[in-house]
């Protein structure tokens, strides 16, 4: 009896592949699958209890849909074979969501054998490998294998093949609040706005911030630059103290004869920039001609 390969197995349904093992255990059955490729029951199918991908996107699951519909599952899943005629998904949960969206009773899968805690390390290590997972899911697949798999920062750069510095700033955004945390998830803030806000430890000064952010559509570098200032405000005021008085004082004049607030600025050699806002067309050329 020749054991089934891959190529033999892909397009195969289960029962096809035991019949060829009426006569042996239990295990040997499973030896028969595991490693090859073949058309599972999708009932027979449990999810992954270790996936760290909680969101799924509608419209994005319809669409994979439809390619399935035209072009069917061109990756196959991959499952572990756990008690009897029963699997569970270590990857591909879009894929097998979509074909049961469709309306599918089968499903092309990779049938290998993981305890639990290869299960979650595949499963996290493949999840984090995708581009489309937002920075907090990232962050607690890395949490995850560092504390249920026991690894080191630098054991996790290596198996997820970052650098650690990379892993590092991704664990330091869950010292984040829970309420910025689902704004990342969210897609209003970038993982440069959680690294700048990170630097302030008050949640309740960091929640201010936030606000201003998503109020004012700040940029990753405003953003930084509006934490400088909250953490260091004596520099704030002590550029401000530099103003020499002459240009003070002559602020508020110059602004009443132009109809706007000008600004001012002056560096330590003395030279200074005047800035002029105008709104229209028609207000620059009235400026101009007071100039003039």
């Amino acid at each position: 009896m020749a054991k089934a390969t891959k190529r033999q197995a892909l397009g195969r349904g289960l029962s096809a592949l035991l019949k060829e093992t009426d006569n042996a255990a239990t295990d040997k059955n499973a030896a028969v699958i595991v490693g090859t490729i073949i058309d599972l029951d999708l009932n027979s199918i449990e999810v992954n209890p270790y996936q760290p991908r909680t969101h799924f996107d509608e419209q994005a699951l319809e669409e994979l849909s439809n390619s399935i519909r035209e072009l069917g599952v061109i990756q196959p899943i991959t499952v572990r074979k756990t008690s009897g005629n029963r699997f569970q998904l270590v990857s591909g949960e879009r894929r097998f969501r979509a074909s049961k969206q469709l309306g599918n009773d089968t499903i092309p899968a990779y049938v290998r054998l993981a305890n639990d805690q290869e299960m979650l390390e595949m499963a996290l290590v493949e999840n984090i490998q995708r581009k489309n997972l937002d920075p907090i899911e990232i962050a607690l697949s890395y949490q995850r294998l560092v504390e249920e798999i026991n690894l080191t920062q630098e054991e996790l750069s290596i198996r997820v093949g970052k650098k650690r510095s990379t892993v590092t700033n991704y664990l330091r955004l869950l010292k984040l609040d829970p309420i910025i945390q689902t704004g990342m998830r969210d897609g209003f803030l970038s993982m440069g706005h959680g690294r700048a806000l990170i630097n302030i430890e008050n949640r309740n000064e960091q929640l201010e911030i936030y606000k201003k952010i998503i109020q004012n559509k700040l940029s990753v570098r405003q953003t930084e630059e509006l934490v400088k200032n909250l953490k260091n405000p004596d520099t704030k005021k002590s550029k401000k103290a530099k103003t020499p008085p002459y240009v003070a004082n002559g602020i508020e004049t110059i602004s009443k004869y132009l109809g706007h607030k000008i600004q001012v600025t002056v560096g330590n050699n003395g030279k200074g920039k005047i800035s002029i806002p105008f709104d229209s067309q028609e207000d620059f050329e009235r400026i101009q001609k007071l100039i003039k």
